[in-house]
């Protein structure tokens, strides 16, 4: 089976490409934007037609596209997102190869839920901010192509290679930072929210499993389990060895920034780098300048600007019947990887 791979030096992408690699059956080639793809290619500037004659030289079974954007503005987010998958279906529409196309969608594009549910398939989509509506314009292109098509909404992808900027990835930061320099407490604060996290080696087999199937439509992959996130931070700092306390910072989360944008380095590298989350000195009392808490800057770290609100878990019954998978890799094992990298970096 010849499968093209777009996006295979991305986070999912490297290990749906190491998945399909250890396939003996599939023959990989990788297109992308970086010196090390087989192909070079950038989808949000490439021409349809451009792209459509690489598909009628390699002839490809399937495609599989992993790539896209989850930081920047809205005009970047719908590039990356949605004018380029709205390229490659149309290069599959002209092109004579007749593959079959596996999209990567994420959980962002159902926006909030309500807490205690788990989102399936047929619920409305309503994205709370410009990434969500990005890849929910692409998943809607995709399913209105004519193309035997699937869309795997991703939820909460964790596990080894968890981008540094991630809310795992800086709360593994904040917990590497505060052992390193011997502090017995670590202040955290966002952590209320609760996201149905699923390890990338996971999410990996879902997509080999969806390039052999049939199935069409959306496929949710996920865990089908809510955690919050101060349970996973008590999870890193067991696995970490960490004896110090934690300690959260109460308040809601602040207001959410466009899409998934990450802080800027120099604003969480300044001051207090073992405080994470969502604490204006505006918004929480703890930094009003009262006797007990003088004030003092705080760096502003979005754990989950990904206008999904204070809940999502997904139903996975539909990846169960329709692909026959399950995930296998639970949260601990996923979070003792991230911190293996964490701590190297020491």
């Amino acid at each position: 089976m010849r499968v093209l791979l777009i996006g295979a030096n991305g986070y999912i992408g490297r290990y749906v490409a190491d998945r399909l690699l250890a396939d003996p059956a599939v023959q990989l080639t990788a297109l992308g934007r970086g010196d090390d793809a087989d192909v070079r290619f950038d989808l949000a500037s490439g021409s349809p037609g451009a792209l459509t004659r690489f598909l009628d030289a390699v002839h490809p079974g399937v495609v599989i596209n992993c790539a896209g954007a989850t930081r920047g503005g809205a005009r970047e987010l719908t590039r990356h997102n949605t004018v380029a998958v709205a390229t490659v279906c149309e290069a599959l529409r002209r092109s004579g190869c007749g593959a079959r196309l596996v999209q990567i969608g994420c959980a962002a594009e159902y926006g909030p839920s309500q807490p205690g549910s788990s989102t399936a398939e047929d619920a409305v989509p309503r994205p709370g901010g410009p990434y969500g509506v990005s890849k929910l314009a692409a998943t809607e292109l995709v399913l209105g192509s004519g193309l035997d098509a699937v869309v795997l909404r991703v939820f909460s992808p964790a596990g080894p290679g968890t981008p540094a900027g991630s809310p795992l990835g800086r709360l593994a930061e904040a917990m590497r930072r505060a052992m390193q320099s011997g502090d017995g407490e670590l202040k955290l604060g966002g952590l209320g929210v609760q996201r149905d996290f699923v390890d990338v080696r996971d999410v990996a087999r879902a997509v080999h499993a969806a390039s052999l199937s049939a199935a069409q439509g959306v496929i949710n992959i996920g865990s089908g389990r809510a955690v919050r996130l101060r349970d996973a931070a008590a999870t890193l700092a067991r696995v970490a060895g960490y004896s110090g306390a934690l300690h959260e910072l109460d308040g809601p989360p602040g207001p959410l920034r466009p899409g998934i944008g990450h802080p800027r380095p120099e604003v969480l590298g300044q001051h207090r780098p073992e405080v994470l989350g969502h604490h204006r000195a505006e918004t929480l009392g703890h930094h009003r300048g009262d006797a007990d808490h003088p004030p003092h800057p705080v760096p502003v770290a979005y754990p989950y600007p990904d206008g999904c609100g204070s809940w999502q878990q997904a139903d996975v019954r539909t990846a169960r019947d329709r692909l026959g998978w399950r995930p296998r890799i639970n949260l601990e094992e996923s979070l003792a990887d991230i911190w293996m990298e964490a701590a190297c970096r020491i």
